[in-house]
């Protein structure tokens, strides 16, 4: 699989797995089946995927926990990014804080639940309009000054806010919501490529009315022999070399179809016709 190198040192498979969806229903509590968790966790590895995005929101702690039961000790060139900044007050919740200290407890629970003493990759998962940006920024600076994070990321921002967070702070990456059907972050992503910021595009794999049958996505899915959802990928990989997709899933069969996607070439035709 190619790779991208995320702030300079952390090379990372372009395909990479988010980790939000082997918590329990409304991303909330333990999963039904723990074991088959676990099972596509090792899988992610098997397939060559070594870049794993997980958050402390999701469970909430349950990911970046089961992360560690099943991985720990990480393998060599392993890459676990994570996220601080919201609350969960039940089931499909997720009211934002990111006040300073907040932050910092977030950053220390992350440590000890996936068992590291710096964290590779820390990513403000949203502005919170209660905080100054400025003072939320401020304080995964000064957590990397502690050497306790050795990367900051941003997360669904505007152009405004990643450039003031780049004021602050070298920002590697941002992760924003971007897909064939919601493109309204092209941009951010215009800024990432021009700076050489990793762009990780949350929901990749939406793709709605165009995956209607007879439409482009569907024939150029039924040409190659695959899934919607598998072309929806190969787009993201062509549009950007700065594009690293992390679709998440709690399936083996679903994960091993997300990662054959990045083998999956489409013609200049094909990616012009699906990207109407």
């Amino acid at each position: 699989m190619d790779t991208f190198t995320i702030g300079g040192d952390l090379e990372v498979s372009r395909l990479g797995y988010g980790a939000m969806r082997i918590t329990g229903d409304g991303i909330w509590g333990p999963p039904a089946d723990p074991g088959n968790a676990r099972a596509v966790l090792r899988r992610v590895l098997d397939l060559g995927v070594n870049f794993i995005d997980t958050a402390d929101s999701y469970g909430p702690d349950v990911s970046e926990s089961l992360i560690a039961e099943t991985l720990h000790p990480y393998p060599d060139g392993l890459v676990i990014a994570t996220k601080g900044g919201l609350r969960r007050t039940g089931p499909g919740e997720w009211p934002r804080d990111a006040r300073p200290e907040r932050l910092k407890e977030c950053c220390e629970g992350s440590l000890r639940r996936l068992k590291v003493d710096r964290i590779d990759l820390y990513q403000l998962h949203s502005p919170d309009p209660k905080v100054p940006y400025e003072d939320s920024v401020g304080a995964l600076k000064e957590l990397q000054e502690e050497g306790k994070i050795r990367h900051v990321g941003v997360s669904n921002v505007s152009v405004d806010e990643l450039e003031t967070a780049r004021g602050i702070v070298d920002v590697v990456s941002v992760q924003n919501r971007f897909n064939l059907e919601d493109r309204h972050s092209e941009d951010v992503l215009e800024v990432c490529e021009q700076a050489g910021i990793g762009f990780i595009p949350w929901f990749p794999l939406a793709v709605g009315r165009l995956a209607r049958p007879g439409g482009p996505l569907d024939e150029v899915a039924h040409h190659h022999d695959v899934k919607p959802g598998q072309v929806a990928l190969a787009w993201l990989l062509a549009r950007s070399e700065v594009m690293v997709p992390i679709p998440g899933t709690a399936s083996i069969e679903h994960l091993e179809e997300n990662v054959a996607a990045a083998e999956l070439e489409l013609a200049p035709d094909e990616l012009e016709r699906i990207a109407v």
